[in-house]
């Protein structure tokens, strides 16, 4: 880490993609339930759930146990390169807003903040969103595949933040999940909840919003808490 840690304020924000940023956790219901189908089986709301905010490779020894399958690393290589090309399919198609989320990204640029994307998405797929969300915006930018652990771990959130020249204390998450909220919080940082697909439980560095709509960089000054 460099020296550019805060001297006493919010340093800098870091996004969550999928559910916070993208309306994408629709395009992975998709793309998921067909991977399902087309390994013979369906797969349960409790399993979807549970891949809320996991990277790919855990999510798919979640959809096999879910569906009852024995597995072998090839299958999950195999199911990986299936899945991987259905999303990819569906990005291409056309990625959605999530309410807010573009004027909030604006409106953190136009201060000058430096802002860093963290995603559980591997690097192939974040690569396609880019071109929705400007690749100009974000000063590092952290994918599932380019770290040892994924979130839940804080690594991705250390990642970013040093790679920004800061302390992940310095920073505010902004998270849709149990997953990716756990692993912005377990680097230190104070997490702003918008949930998505599933409900996130209330913690003591967590603060909860209906949406990104309307949210002023006042605001995010405000929910930061130094630590």
């Amino acid at each position: 880490m460099s020296d550019r840690s805060s001297s006493g304020g919010l340093a800098a924000v870091l996004w969550d993609m999928d559910g916070t940023l993208l309306d994408s956790e629709k395009l992975w219901d998709v793309s998921l339930e067909a991977l399902a189908e087309h390994l013979g089986g369906t797969l349960s709301t409790e399993g979807r759930e549970a891949m809320v905010g996991s990277n790919m490779a855990h999510s798919l020894t979640i959809l096999f146990d879910d569906l009852g399958l024995s597995y072998t690393p090839a299958d999950l290589s195999t199911a990986g390169d299936w899945l991987r090309a259905k999303t990819a399919e569906l990005f291409d198609a056309g990625l959605v807003w999530r309410p807010g989320a573009r004027a909030a990204l604006d409106m953190v640029g136009r201060s000058g903040m430096p802002m860093a994307l963290v995603t559980n998405t591997e690097r192939y797929l974040t690569e396609r969103a880019l071109g929705t969300l400007g690749r100009d915006r974000f000063g590092a930018i952290v994918c599932g595949d380019e770290v040892k652990l994924g979130k839940p771990h804080p690594e991705p959130y250390e990642k970013a933040a040093d790679l920004l020249g800061l302390r992940p204390a310095d920073c505010l998450a902004i998270e849709d999940s149990s997953t990716g909220t756990a692993a912005a919080e377990a680097a230190g940082a104070t997490v702003l909840v918008i949930p998505c697909a599933v409900p996130v439980p209330a913690g003591p560095r967590r603060v909860q919003r209906h949406s990104l709509e309307g949210l002023t960089l006042d605001e995010l000054r405000a929910i930061w808490m130094p630590r």
